[in-house]
């Protein structure tokens, strides 16, 4: 293949990638024009979000198995037509359930586009390109995920909540063209027979565990054994032992238990969990922070979070040769401490501001451990396996990615919500507003307070919300300082026995 062709569908590659990682966050701006447009409630609201993101994780898997049986530039191509077409459906749809529905199915064209974008682009690229490519890989990967809420609050200031939609067409005819155009086709490994039970297996599992977890997150009065969410959380984790077993014994399984054995997958795949966790879930706590209790506009809060991404656009592209001179593992596990180390003091520096300068500091390292930890991992992981398991590899670590993302809003939101229930408590509030504010949540608070023309109780629940972020912030830091430590074992110790 031409070396200019190869720049060209790294291209093709990472404009479907951008989009589907950007409509993970770039609905968010937009739900209180949907709300007001289809009247609907609040569990539908968040039904919009989780659709898209339940079933982007539940198929990432199969996606990425079939992506080795039949072709990963083919299927690359049919992600990229499903979600185009089902994005013009989005925009058209003529009532909160059928935007619901086709967000769903928006999603698996999206996870189709993800889980494949790295295995095309290991086919393509070899030695120190391929660090390279992954680079650049990586900063589209943290710059699409910051700029789905500026993206948002740009088209909402202008045009109606369909726009943000209607921009990923263009996007994705282009996309379509120069993938159709530049990827070459590639090997397929399709020998022995299609694991049809297996893809079934991992679908369910998923699909239950996320769900229970969205359950879980959407119903703040259920408990965790509570049977609608207790009953899901069971079935997926009956479900994940069924799988491994099937997989087991399988002649040709969709995912190849032997990957578990190599600690530079495992600690790679850690290091992509944590961030979907520590990061990508945060960022709804963040963006809601910046806009209701901040008062920042959606376009001022989108700007805010492009501090974050603008290091992987700067480091992204160089983390490659970084990595040449420094043990990759090491900058991995010594970034996210680092994220650690931001989180835990962003207590001190944020205190009860209304502005978002005492962010700052931890959105330095939070930009830091997100342009380092893309690349450099998915580097790690898929330059340790063969090429027949590149597929089942990069499923893998998106699947960490998006599963972590999804019980990292339920982490995060369960320490915000119990601190900030906590400190109603505590403020000797009356009984009956105490209720009020508690059934509306934390999102809504300043907003129900705000409505009352009480200054005192606007007080009373800005100080408890802070307290819940405090609490998310501490949280947060006990993930990364974890993961740091565990990716450097799994990352760093084997190296040097290496040597």
């Amino acid at each position: 293949m031409q070396s200019r062709n190869k720049w060209f569908a790294l291209v093709a590659v990472c404009l479907g990638f951008f989009m589907g990682l950007l409509d993970v966050t770039v609905v968010n701006v937009a739900l209180p024009t949907i709300q007001t447009s289809f009247n609907s409630s609040f569990s539908q609201l968040q039904w919009v979000i989780n659709a898209y993101t339940l079933m982007f994780a539940a198929v990432l898997f199969l996606i990425s198995k079939l992506g080795d049986l039949i072709g990963r530039k083919r299927i690359f191509i049919i992600s990229l037509v499903l979600f185009s077409a089902f994005s013009l459906a989005c925009s058209v749809a003529p009532s909160i359930t059928w935007l619901i529905i086709f967000r769903g199915i928006q999603g698996i064209g999206g996870a189709g586009m993800l889980s494949l974008s790295m295995s095309i682009i290991a086919d393509i690229f070899e030695g120190p390109s391929r660090g390279l490519a992954l680079g650049i890989w990586g900063s589209v990967a943290g710059l699409s995920t910051a700029l789905g809420p500026l993206f948002g609050g740009i088209l909402l200031s202008f045009f109606s909540w369909e726009s943000i939609f209607w921009m990923n067409i263009p996007i994705g005819v282009i996309a379509l063209f120069m993938s159709a155009r530049y990827i070459p086709t590639s090997k397929t490994f399709n020998s022995g027979k299609i694991d049809f039970i297996g893809m079934l297996l991992s679908f369910a599992f998923m699909f239950c565990i996320i769900l229970g977890l969205i359950q879980k997150e959407t119903h703040y009065g259920y408990s965790w054994f509570d049977m609608h969410v207790f009953a899901l959380l069971a079935a997926g984790v009956i479900l994940i032992a069924i799988f491994a077993v099937w997989e087991n014994h399988f002649a040709s399984p969709m995912l190849d238990l032997s990957l578990l054995k190599n600690r530079q997958v495992v600690g790679s795949a850690i290091s992509n969990l944590t961030l979907g966790i520590a990061i990508y879930a945060a960022f709804s706590y963040i963006i809601v922070l910046s806009q209701n209790y901040m008062g920042y506009s959606a376009l001022q809060s989108g700007a805010q979070l492009m501090l974050i991404s603008a290091f992987s656009l700067v480091i992204g592209p160089i983390s490659g040769k970084i990595a040449t001179k420094i043990n990759p593992g090491l900058i991995i596990s010594f970034v996210l401490i680092l994220a650690g180390v931001g989180m835990f003091v962003l207590p001190v520096f944020l205190g009860n501001q209304n502005h978002w300068y005492g962010l700052i500091p931890t959105f330095v390292t939070l930009g830091l451990a997100n342009a380092f930890v893309n690349p450099l991992s998915s580097n790690i992981a898929v330059s340790s396996v063969e090429p027949k398991e590149i597929g089942m590899t990069s499923g893998l670590l998106n699947v960490g990615k998006q599963f972590g993302t999804s019980l990292g809003l339920v982490v995060l939101g369960l320490a915000l919500t119990d601190t900030y229930n906590d400190h109603l408590v505590t403020s000797k509030m009356g009984d009956s507003l105490m209720h009020v504010f508690q059934n509306a949540g934390p999102f809504a608070g300043s907003e129900i307070a705000e409505k009352m023309h009480n200054s005192s109780l606007l007080s009373i629940v800005h100080n408890a919300f802070y307290r819940g972020i405090d609490s998310v912030a501490l949280t947060d830091g006990f993930i990364f300082i974890v993961a740091g430590i565990l990716c450097y074992i799994l990352l760093c110790v084997r190296s040097k026995k290496s040597k």
